[in-house]
């Protein structure tokens, strides 16, 4: 009788054991909740775009969608031209909001991109990509930077090209090829 007391005793501190882990919140669970990185700070303080409307309301206008000739895309850039010509980085106003267009016809948020002429250009310490002139878009020589905050890219979180992202269904859209 008293070894089966000690082997119930065993069982049941097992068991507390094994429930107090299960419910247990790590340190990494908890952060789960902020992230804290630039690609969490550029969504959080851009999410507002997840509504194209907002974008045409905040002065951006639609251009092609962009699709790489080695695949994937940029998807449909909505460029507001007075921060464009502003030439000022800031977080919270990006020079381009990036869509992917989907079959139903909506337009997915799927990143962001700053753009200045002056250079060499950072965003919190990420380093922006040169584009020389000419080039493709007719502009002078830019320093960009992609934040593919809304969907994750492959090739990274601040390539330019998207392998995930399609041009496929936009329709009444011109397209521009690289």
């Amino acid at each position: 009788m008293l070894k089966e007391k000690h082997v119930s005793a065993a069982r049941w501190a097992v068991c507390v054991a094994l429930l107090s882990s299960l419910f247990a919140i790590s340190p990494a669970a908890a952060s789960d909740e902020v992230d804290d990185s630039l690609v969490g700070r550029v969504r959080d303080v851009n999410d507002r775009f997840r509504d194209v409307s907002v974008s045409v309301a905040e002065g951006y206008t639609a251009m092609p969608c962009v699709s790489g000739g080695d695949g994937g895309a940029m998807g449909v850039h909505y460029v507001n031209a007075k921060l464009l010509a502003g030439d000022t980085i800031d977080i919270r106003r990006p020079q381009a909001v990036m869509y992917e267009p989907k079959a139903n016809g909506r337009m997915a948020l799927v990143a962001v991109e700053y753009i200045t002429q002056k250079g060499p250009a950072s965003l919190e310490g990420q380093l922006f990509n040169f584009t020389g002139a000419p080039n493709r878009y007719g502009l002078p020589a830019f320093y960009a930077l992609h934040v593919w905050a809304w969907k994750p890219n492959p090739k990274g979180a601040f390539a330019n090209m998207n392998p995930d992202v399609t041009c496929e269904h936009a329709t009444g859209m011109e397209m521009d090829r690289n």
